[in-house]
């Protein structure tokens, strides 16, 4: 067991995690000290450092602060090589997100840092943001909006005819690629709205909400809406892409709110372009942020477009925080850590 009082703790935030936030956390875990440093979180790619992925470029700004400190509580802090060979007092590092892509892993396993995160803090908003491009897509309310908010124009009422009115959920066959955290959510919300929920997940077992399907071909042939929920790996990047995007029927929608390299950007162009999709949703892409060369701008009137939104929600930071916290207050107590990756 560690005195908490003799634990000095780096609260790395940034504008989402707010060093506040977790040091307000921490306060309801133990009595430390607390380091409130607050990265910086730019619209740009973040820095490019190859030993891990989406971190802020803050290597000497971390570095400093850690002089001394055991814990690191952090969303974007780059804890690479370098940081971990710079702060030897480094015992415990907790990642405010659902995998810690700023941290490398080996160099901490090596120096025997534990490495812990954040599962499942952002499914309720990511799922509740997945309904709602839904709902945006097929009722073709942005379009609707930029017609008479921007443009002052009536036009917009054309929806009001037959030919060009949207989908209603109820009775709607959507399918569910994925029925993990976010995946399992957004079932259950369609199936509220009378929607014919399946579902393709072959690593999901037991009772589900809506019908299994056994295969993503049978799945895609059956539902005139897709939404990607699928975890990115090897075998999933690219999942969705030339010939899947035939086998759905004429006039479907996509939608993705997971990761864009799920879904071949340019097939779905095509796709649109043709018509045999009428319009998508989405919010994360293959490259990020989304470049102004992208084919997916010219088709604005069929497409709603979000800049990576879907776990951003003011309750996602707070449990993010909270979670961390706690974790922090397990290692302090020498308590087994509930999401510990080394």
């Amino acid at each position: 067991m560690t005195n908490g009082n003799s634990v000095r703790v780096v609260a790395a935030g940034d504008h989402f995690i707010l060093p506040s936030l977790i040091r307000e956390a921490l306060a309801h875990q133990l009595t430390c000290d607390v380091t409130e440093l607050r990265l910086g979180w730019p619209l740009e790619p973040f820095g490019s450092v190859a030993e891990v992925t989406e971190a802020s470029d803050a290597e000497d700004e971390l570095i400093e602060a850690l002089a001394g400190a055991q814990v690191l509580v952090t969303q974007m802090g780059p804890v690479t090589e370098r940081v971990l060979d710079a702060c030897p007092d480094l015992r415990l590092v907790v990642v405010c997100r659902g995998g810690p892509v700023n941290v490398n892993l080996d160099a901490a396993k090596r120096r025997d840092v534990r490495v812990c995160f954040a599962p499942g803090r952002n499914a309720a908003a990511t799922a509740e943001f997945t309904v709602g491009l839904m709902l945006a897509a097929l009722r073709r309310i942005p379009q609707a909006h930029d017609l008479l908010a921007r443009q002052g124009s009536w036009e917009g009422a054309t929806y009001y005819t037959y030919e060009h009115s949207g989908l209603e959920l109820e009775d709607l066959p959507v399918g569910l690629v994925g029925y993990g955290a976010v995946g399992s959510r957004v079932a259950r919300a369609l199936c509220a709205f009378g929607a014919r929920v399946m579902v393709h997940d072959p690593y999901v077992h037991g009772e589900i909400h809506g019908l299994r399907v056994a295969s993503l071909d049978e799945l895609l042939r059956r539902s005139q809406v897709i939404t990607l929920h699928a975890r990115l790996t090897a075998e999933t990047r690219g999942l969705i892409g030339t010939r899947e995007l035939a086998l759905l029927p004429e006039g479907s929608v996509v939608v993705n709110v997971a990761r864009g390299p799920l879904l071949d950007e340019e097939a779905l162009c095509d796709a649109l372009a043709s018509g045999h999709v009428s319009a998508a949703a989405l919010d994360t892409y293959a490259r990020e942020p989304l470049p102004p060369d992208s084919r997916l701008h010219a088709l604005a009137d069929r497409v709603v477009l979000t800049p990576h939104l879907g776990g951003a929600s003011r309750a996602v930071a707070e449990k993010a925080a909270r979670i961390a916290a706690e974790e922090v207050g397990r290692w302090a107590r020498g308590e087994p850590l509930a999401h510990c990756l080394t």
